[in-house]
């Protein structure tokens, strides 16, 4: 999943891991918002997939791609965000050779997943906007489960097979204290296509097309205000509204997600042009991964049912008899 082209000549020969150069407190508690920054992601997540399956009110098409993202986000969390951290702050590989190879396929695996979810997102959004009556008949849980499944396996296995073909022709090196990926110029090109090109150019390209609607449907409702409301008037005034606000958040969900990941891609993409240090690499990479800390916060802030459901959860009233019914929604 990395883009980035080190210079491997003797490195195995020459790396040793460099000494800490800050003070014992200062290391201390870069380990302790470390492990603050994995417990948010985690727990943080995990209330949104327990929210989503939980009750019934959430069972949605759109939701299904929020759960898809909060899974994808709490392995992150789980999985992946406490190897980078500690590797960021030791700037050393402390997990061995073997963890190499599984930490590079589990994180090239998450976050490709985690792209094309938000891609799919934008899809959904557009839809939903553009033809609410297509959406609504045609674009059913089981359908979205469908494409959600489909996309978690077409990325695992592209996965697979980068990751094979890479430590075929012996790309990864594994010497003491240090896990690097040396991508070819053939897989380079792959990587750029499959993870940066194609679903970045989804996201902007939907995205802009749910703004543009988005204002039509603004001046339609003004319109509608304007005039003596039937009640079919009223129920599509309402019902554009709340797609409108669904669109938004779920815009904001979009933005920051592209705020945190571009950073990343565009400095791997700088690759032929500047020398690319490997501590700012591991800084970019860790900005990406607090993404998925960012996202239970977003949905706290702007959705009262999240706000509603953590409630629930946290009072334990969740496991009372019938309480997947209890109306969240206002």
């Amino acid at each position: 999943m990395n883009l980035i082209e080190y210079n491997q000549s003797d490195r195995c020969e020459h790396f040793s891991c460099p000494e800490r150069s800050v003070s014992p407190v200062v290391y201390i508690l870069l380990y302790v918002c470390s492990a603050a920054a994995v417990l948010t992601t985690v727990c943080g997540n995990m209330l949104i997939i327990i929210s989503v399956l939980h009750f019934k009110q959430l069972h949605t098409s759109t939701n299904t791609l929020v759960l898809s993202l909060a899974v994808s986000d709490f392995l992150i969390g789980a999985l992946v965000m406490l190897p980078e951290l500690f590797w960021a702050i030791e700037s050393c590989w402390i997990f061995g050779r073997s963890f190499c190879t599984i930490f590079w396929l589990i994180g090239g695996f998450i976050v490709g997943v985690s792209v094309y979810n938000v891609a799919l997102i934008s899809v959904d959004r557009y839809l939903a906007l553009s033809s609410p009556f297509f959406y609504t008949n045609k674009i059913s849980i089981w359908v979205m489960c469908t494409v959600v499944c489909s996309t978690w396996c077409v990325t695992l296995g592209y996965s697979i097979t980068f990751c094979y073909f890479t430590k075929s022709f012996s790309n990864f090196l594994l010497c003491p204290g240090e896990c690097m990926l040396f991508l070819s110029k053939v897989w380079s090109l792959i990587d750029l296509v499959y993870l940066f090109l194609f679903p970045f150019s989804v996201i902007i390209i939907f995205y802009t097309l749910v703004f543009v609607i988005a204002k039509k449907h603004a001046t339609a409702i003004r319109e509608l205000n304007n005039h003596t409301q039937t009640k079919t008037r009223k129920i599509t005034s309402q019902s554009m509204k709340s797609e409108r606000k669904a669109a938004k958040v779920l815009g904001i969900l979009v933005s920051v997600f592209l705020a945190c990941v571009l950073p990343y891609f565009i400095y791997s993409l700088s690759g032929n042009l500047i020398e690319l240090q490997a501590e700012t690499a591991h800084k970019l990479m860790i900005l990406v991964y607090l993404n998925s800390a960012i996202n239970p916060f977003i949905y706290a802030l702007f959705y009262p049912w999240f706000r509603r459901c953590i409630k629930l959860i946290i009072t334990l009233q969740i496991f009372q008899a019938d309480s997947s019914l209890i109306s969240v929604l206002s």
